[in-house]
């Protein structure tokens, strides 16, 4: 070979690995889960997408060289997505047995419990300590589909005396119409959400100040075993963790949600 077509070679070699590089990193873009709900994910008045679930990936993925490629769905169908690969991150799921086989989840994100929200009326009518109470009482429940709200509600949902009052529902936001009609007695939902709806919908004085908390459990993201490795999950942990210690978790927090934020609580205080 003559020293020009050395040079040459050389030339294209680094080229390539060059144009390999900037398209390792172009493809690096990952497909986040959102669907409105207020104060994890929403469009605000710019119609930008915000919310906490949404800043966090934005800026985790960031720092880990990726872009967030926010896709809406709603939550059954993101579970089919994400199982399947074509969704690479769900945003606000807890960990169940059945999920951990399609998915990868990351450290605890956010804890704010999920309660049942009961009518003014059915309150009166019923006495609710816990979800178990509601068996045989014919209470009418409102819980969205394929949502876990927690170990105790999934094994009450094997009942068939607990199921049979339930009132499946896509999007919750319909619900607390149904609860002021009388149609439903009560509804459960994350404690934070569900006040921010009432307030924003004009409903707040149509459920009780009483609140069955249902779980504590704290929400994760989950990751499609199918377009992530364990190793990335472990980078995201690592990237939130250093967002927690350097002050990002909660000045991000803190724009969303409508409390004095705990680090340590991952939520408000």
């Amino acid at each position: 070979m003559t020293p020009l077509a050395t040079v040459r070679t050389l030339v294209c070699g680094v080229v390539l690995s060059v144009g390999s590089s900037v398209a390792l990193a172009q493809a690096c873009v990952k497909t986040v889960r959102w669907f409105s709900d207020v104060p994890y994910a929403y469009r605000d008045a710019d119609g930008e997408i915000r919310g906490l679930n949404i800043d966090i990936a934005r800026t985790a993925l960031k720092q880990m060289g990726c872009e967030a490629h926010f896709v809406e769905m709603p939550w059954a169908r993101a579970l089919v997505e994400l199982e399947q690969g074509r969704l690479d991150i769900l945003p606000g799921a807890l960990r169940k047995p059945e999920r951990e086989a399609f998915a990868h989840f990351s450290r605890p994100i956010n804890r704010s419990p999920n309660v049942l929200f009961i009518g003014k009326a059915a309150a009166k009518k019923y006495r609710i300590n816990k979800l178990s109470d509601l068996l045989g009482t014919g209470f009418r429940l409102a819980a969205q589909i394929n949502v876990s709200y927690g170990a105790d509600y999934d094994a009450l949902l094997k009942n068939p005396e607990f199921s049979a009052n339930l009132s499946p529902l896509t999007m919750r936001l319909g619900a607390w119409k149904m609860l002021e009609r009388d149609r439903i007695d009560g509804i459960i939902a994350d404690e934070v959400t569900g006040l921010l709806e009432l307030q924003r919908l004009g409903l707040s004085d149509i459920v009780s100040d009483t609140r069955v908390t249902v779980s504590e459990e704290p929400a994760a993201y989950a990751f499609s075993k199918k377009t992530n490795s364990q190793d990335f999950v472990k980078a995201f942990d690592n990237t939130f963790n250093a967002m927690l210690a350097d002050g990002r978790y909660k000045e991000i927090a803190q724009r969303h949600l409508p409390c004095p934020v705990s680090v340590g609580n991952l939520g408000c205080k």
